[in-house]
């Protein structure tokens, strides 16, 4: 009998020494869509840079590996920033996105001269003034443009839709009020724009759309401001497989099509391409990523539902109850075994809701036996919590078939030791 082994590992020989649940990760993985960066768009065209997502997953492990792959980084938090800030990440490679930065995040990416601020709204832009005045120096700025294109993704997802919290929405007095305001300020400087249609997208319709935007709104605010723009930051959003899903795209596949466009574009309306910024994150980490369960509990309702509980779930991978994200699963100490059965996996928390996935099928199964749950390196630490009072996993980083733990699992202590 052959256990499942991911990128060099024996699963359940990672169970067995570590304890489940568990998160594993593969930087073999994650170094070869690096690689794919580096060749397929900062090699391959001039002018360019690339961030990796870090809401996806992020630790100081991560961003150590991030920063020795030669790829830039954007955070959405002082957390995000403050753990590239101990992993002694350069700041100068460092975007600082989010819809409501607190005077405390700005101050914090000003103190530390993070390489780019992307404003989301005016009260934003008033703090990094004030902030960039305190501390002397002057910040570059991208402003987030709402560019009104509708994604095929699940709606919490959708970004770049009209009716949005993100950005600022394609309306002259407002956009160009933002731009004016930015061009007469002593502490910022306003280097171009910003836009993200989605995330989970398998296809680059959305990207061209936004980019034809974007340059009619950079040839509009040249004429008519006399604003040049320096950057554009096209976001990610690129799409991994799930259960349902088509395999992940090729970097090409949306990069490629964004360039030609934007080229295209710019040569029509006589201006100079600015450079380009991509930020993948799931792409980057997702399929990286397996969680491993111990399978407890087995309770078969007759001509219903056979119910399989695990020792984990919604605290450690909230997405399915969130939002319906489908995945796939091996039963890892019986990798080779013929599937028999249909089952459903359950977490273990005190929510209906609580099911990682529906309809699995799987060989005969007994408690003790190891889930391996499969594409979980993206949103899942991230999002993890203590509901129920459920310590967080540990998190095993594998590289050329070695494994070394990265994140301690979580104690009883951990989850009360802020508590008085």
């Amino acid at each position: 009998m052959s256990n499942y082994n991911f990128y060099g590992c024996d699963t359940v020989e990672l169970a067995r020494k570590y304890g489940t649940p568990l998160y594993v990760v593969s930087e073999d993985h994650i170094k070869e869509r690096c690689r794919e960066i580096r060749e397929d768009f900062l090699g391959k065209y001039e002018k360019t840079m690339a961030v990796y997502a870090s809401k996806a997953f992020l630790t100081k492990e991560m961003a150590r590996i991030i920063k020795r792959e030669g790829i830039g980084m954007d955070v959405v938090s002082g957390g995000e920033l403050y753990t590239a800030i101990q992993a002694d990440f350069p700041m100068e490679k460092i975007i600082f996105h989010g819809n409501n930065k607190t005077r405390e995040e700005i101050e914090l990416a000003v103190k530390y001269g993070v390489g780019r601020i992307v404003v989301d709204n005016f009260y934003e832009l008033d703090l990094i003034e004030e902030i960039g005045k305190k501390y002397n120096k002057k910040m570059n700025i991208l402003f987030r443009i709402t560019p009104g294109v509708d994604s095929h993704t699940h709606k919490f997802i959708q970004t770049g839709q009209i009716d949005s919290k993100f950005g600022i929405p394609l309306n002259e007095n407002i956009v160009h009020r933002a731009i004016e305001k930015a061009m007469k300020s002593e502490h910022i400087e306003l280097k171009g724009f910003h836009f993200h249609v989605g995330s989970q997208l398998h296809e680059n319709e959305s990207h061209v759309k936004a980019v034809r935007i974007l340059v009619d709104l950079m040839k509009e605010v040249k004429e008519e401001l006399g604003f040049v723009t320096k950057e554009l930051n096209t976001g990610g959003g690129y799409g991994i497989h799930y259960n349902g899903d088509g395999k992940r795209k090729p970097l090409s596949f949306f990069t490629d099509a964004i360039m030609k466009e934007l080229e295209e574009r710019c040569k029509e309306n006589n201006l100079e391409r600015p450079l380009v910024i991509i930020e993948p994150g799931r792409w980057t980490v997702g399929e990286a990523g397996i969680t491993l369960y111990t399978i407890g509990s087995i309770k078969e309702i007759p001509g219903v539902r056979t119910y399989v509980g695990v020792d984990g779930g919604m605290p450690d991978n909230p997405r399915p109850a969130l939002y319906g994200a489908k995945y796939e699963g091996i039963i890892a100490n019986k990798a080779d075994k013929e599937k028999t059965k249909i089952v459903t996996m359950a977490g273990k928390c005190c929510e209906s809701g609580d099911i990682l996935i529906w309809d699995l099928k799987v060989p005969e199964i007994e408690s003790g036996d190891i889930l391996a749950v499969l594409a979980t390196g993206a949103y899942n630490y991230s999002m993890a919590s203590n509901y129920n009072r459920i310590p967080k996993p540990a998190v095993v980083m594998l590289n050329e078939g070695k494994d070394r733990l990265i994140v301690k699992r979580e104690t009883y202590d951990d989850i009360l030791k802020n508590e008085i």
